[in-house]
């Protein structure tokens, strides 16, 4: 077995970093739809910023926590299901990432001869380290169906390649 060189190490270790993200937004999902909006605002940064269109800005950790139970409180666990997929996460700095994720989500109260989705959608994101812990600084989420409901940083192209 041949030793791993430098870069193989550093491409690790990214790898891990974009785990640990990935890992935060699995963690979103399942916190919103299981009810546990405490947990799920302790994934923002203090200072994050959640653009959600016509549904408005909502700035800073306990700001978005207050929306999120005005949302989501008393509502019954996993009554909706927000799927989270295709995942795509760039580390920009050592503590900065971006990522993009689409978004299926569906109400699981529905009779099966009647129409789940709720929506289709895309999640822009920004992430941060803060004390080791990779976090959502911004969370766009790009409405696509049934209605259109975006922001205006959705039209520039995605991933940025260079």
């Amino acid at each position: 077995m041949t030793d791993i060189d430098a870069s193989e190490l550093q491409e690790l270790r990214q790898l891990l970093d974009k785990e640990k993200i990935r890992r935060v937004k699995q963690l979103y999902s399942h916190f919103m739809d299981d009810g546990q909006i405490d947990a799920l605002a302790d994934l923002f940064t203090e200072d994050a910023v959640c653009e959600f269109g016509e549904f408005g800005n909502w700035e800073g950790r306990e700001t978005i926590r207050t929306n999120y139970k005005g949302v989501f409180g008393g509502q019954e666990k996993f009554s909706a299901m927000h799927h989270c997929t295709n995942h795509y996460v760039d580390l920009t700095g050592p503590d900065t990432a971006t990522g993009r994720c689409y978004l299926i989500d569906v109400m699981t109260k529905k009779q099966p001869d009647e129409q789940p989705i709720v929506w289709f959608g895309l999640y822009d994101e920004h992430y941060r380290k803060v004390d080791g812990q990779w976090l959502i600084s911004r969370c766009a989420l790009q409405f696509l169906w049934p209605s259109r409901i975006t922001v205006p940083s959705f039209d520039a192209p995605y991933p940025v390649i260079s």
